[in-house]
């Protein structure tokens, strides 16, 4: 199927998109922050990003911008918990520097494997 790279700071979900990706056949790489992320994508890029927007060491608002700048055609998700009604809207900021979706956590898996399917035009 599709080579998806999950960029999240926690393992616990970094693990879980894994095992649902996977078991919808996907083969899923991991980065535990936007910089990792950046340095796998640029390596070999994938079908698929998803990334967490609050992490340490490179957050993923810049994450999503520098994979915009470097690779037009890179499809994205943004994924957050973040509480909505704060200073910035980062689903919305997520999406004007390029991510095509988003999704709060926690998410509802169904969601997540229709977005996926979408995204990846399966």
């Amino acid at each position: 199927m599709a080579h998806i790279l999950i960029i999240d700071d926690d393992p616990h979900t970094r693990e879980l998109l894994r095992l649902i990706l996977e078991h919808e056949g996907h083969e899923v790489v991991e980065a535990s922050n936007g910089r990792e992320g950046m340095a796998l994508f640029r390596a070999e890029p994938t079908d698929l990003v998803i990334s967490d927007i609050l992490m340490p060491e490179q957050e993923g608002l810049q994450t999503i911008r520098e994979l915009r700048h470097e690779f037009p055609k890179a499809k994205i998700i943004a994924i957050s918990g973040a509480c909505p009604g704060g200073r910035m809207n980062f689903f919305q900021a997520a999406t004007l520097l390029g991510a095509q979706r988003t999704l709060r956590k926690p998410f509802d898996l169904d969601e997540l494997r229709q977005v996926v399917r979408e995204m990846l035009g399966t």
